[in-house]
């Protein structure tokens, strides 16, 4: 019993490492990587996604999940993708004095906030790290779902709480969605134009991070994508 559950969880293994390293995988050219039949394949592809560990695009390839592409990131998180984002965050904190958020996909239609820089406010919103948030109706949600506008930031207004609002841009890593950039502040101390000026220095930072990245080679980009 103790060898076919070993056996079992080896192949599941090969084939998420296939589905990670090729970021979309036809279900043949999966059980092919991993020496599987394509019947075995599919029931364990099956089994992964239902767990969130794979899913599969309109085409039917089978691509990383939100709980891998969340396990791969909060394990690198805190060591690079925390560490390269820290500076442009305090950055942005002594410019624009609100606090700096970075979150990461979470588990289904959520985000999760990985890291915080509080603002110098008196009144500031505090630490959320830890919690999740809905992709739906959120300026770092907008953000991680690739659906900000062509200016290159999102803006929204009381989405996860009343008299909040959110700014947010994408951290971009190998052409792809890995991380959200955000300040948070009260709706009363931000108007149009002043969401406009973080907006612009958000994605500023945000291309910061980019080149060092590109520079340095810190992250493995295809552990990190985000759907």
């Amino acid at each position: 019993m103790a060898d076919s559950s070993t056996r079992t969880v080896e192949r599941a293994l090969a084939l998420l490492g296939a589905v990670c390293s090729e970021g979309a995988i036809a279900l043949s050219d999966a059980a092919r990587f991993a020496d599987l039949s394509p019947s075995t394949a599919l029931r364990l592809l099956r089994t992964l996604e239902g767990s969130g560990f794979v899913s599969r695009d309109d085409g039917g390839n089978f691509r990383p999940g939100a709980s891998i592409i969340q396990l791969g990131a909060l394990a690198l998180g805190k060591e690079s993708l925390v560490s390269l984002c820290t500076p442009a965050m305090k950055r942005l904190v002594a410019t624009t004095r609100e606090s700096c958020y970075l979150s990461i996909p979470g588990v289904g239609d959520t985000g999760i906030y990985i890291a915080i820089v509080e603002g110098t406010h008196s009144i500031r919103h505090s630490s959320w790290v830890g919690r999740s948030i809905p992709l739906e109706g959120t300026a770092s949600g907008q953000v991680l779902k690739g659906e900000q506008p062509e200016r290159g930031f999102a803006v929204v207004r009381s989405g996860v709480e009343d008299d909040v609002t959110a700014i947010a841009a994408p951290v971009v890593m190998g052409g792809r969605t890995v991380a959200s950039l955000s300040i948070v502040v009260p709706s009363y101390r931000v108007d149009e134009l002043k969401a406009l000026k973080i907006g612009q220095q958000l994605v500023e930072e945000a291309d910061n991070i980019l080149s060092l990245n590109t520079e340095n080679h810190e992250l493995p980009q295809e552990s990190m994508e985000a759907k």
